[in-house]
């Protein structure tokens, strides 16, 4: 049976409650545009986006009207994004967010566009490498999670969910979303949100976070990461405390469908670390 499209709810009908969640918890500064009644506009997203791409010393990027005209361009999606062109459906949940994670992950999402780039340049627009599929399941799916206990991803790496979830403190772990498609899929409140997690291992790891973040950008844009699917890890991180109302409860991790067993002969690369000093 083929997979169901995903349909987001129309912005009259959506239940506002579902921005409380705590997957939307980095995107504060957009609450005025996901709680409206009315759309924000491409100049007002620009504004802001504008702002983020020169305070990190990136090239300009601007969202623009995904029209007939701009498609008969014959340029792939990527090539415009790398000419400072970022195709955005008006009135679209998918492209709004996509809008968010541009201006909090901008050096990310930056170095996946050139890294989707380099490998149009060498395999054509027709076909896709196995560093594209693992950039776009980051892309659209991707959170980066620091973990302090490496007994947790002993116990991740063998999908012992309980082991990796129960107890765990707001100390022992910080998780930034970078996939858009986890935001729009959580506008429907009874979903059990499952990602793709690049891990990291981090005594600090909200002290890190920002740091992580930026390596991350760094190491994407060499080409010494995300370079297959595998190198991802499922993440249901509906387990995380205050994520969904059972998690915590053992039960939860046994039987809830986000929570699947390893699939046989499947392993996982060990969690990246910083090299060198770090900030306190």
């Amino acid at each position: 049976m083929a997979k169901q499209r995903f349909v987001a709810p129309t912005r009259a009908k959506l239940d506002r409650s579902v921005f409380d969640h705590p997957v939307f918890a980095e995107f504060e500064f957009a609450k005025p545009w996901l709680q409206s009644t009315d759309w924000p506009g491409l100049v007002e997203l620009n504004d802001r986006l504008s702002e983020r791409l020169s305070n990190e010393g990136l090239p300009s990027t601007r969202l623009v009207a995904q029209t007939p005209g701009l498609l008969a361009d014959g340029l792939h999606y990527e090539q415009r994004i790398a000419e400072g062109r970022l195709a955005t459906r008006e009135e679209n949940w998918h492209d709004l967010l996509n809008a968010l994670i541009w201006m909090r992950h901008p050096a990310i999402k930056r170095a996946m566009n050139a890294r989707q780039c380099r490998d149009i340049a060498l395999v054509g627009s027709k076909q896709r490498t196995r560093a594209q599929a693992a950039l776009t399941h980051f892309d659209e799916a991707g959170a980066v999670v620091v973990l302090r206990d490496a007994e947790r991803t002993a116990a991740w790496d063998r999908h012992d969910w309980a082991a990796v979830f129960m107890d765990l403190q707001a100390a022992d772990i910080a998780v930034s979303i970078v996939g858009h498609a986890l935001l729009e899929h959580r506008l429907e409140p009874d979903r059990l949100l499952v990602g793709k997690a690049w891990v990291w291992f981090d005594p600090q790891p909200q002290a890190h976070l920002e740091q992580i973040l930026q390596v991350c950008a760094e190491q994407i844009a060499v080409g010494s990461a995300l370079n297959d699917p595998l190198d991802l890890r499922p993440f249901p991180m509906m387990g995380l405390p205050g994520w969904h109302a059972d998690a915590g409860q053992p039960a939860f991790y046994r039987e809830a469908p986000c929570f699947q067993p390893v699939r046989a002969g499947r392993t996982y690369p060990d969690p990246s670390m910083l090299v060198g000093p770090t900030e306190p």
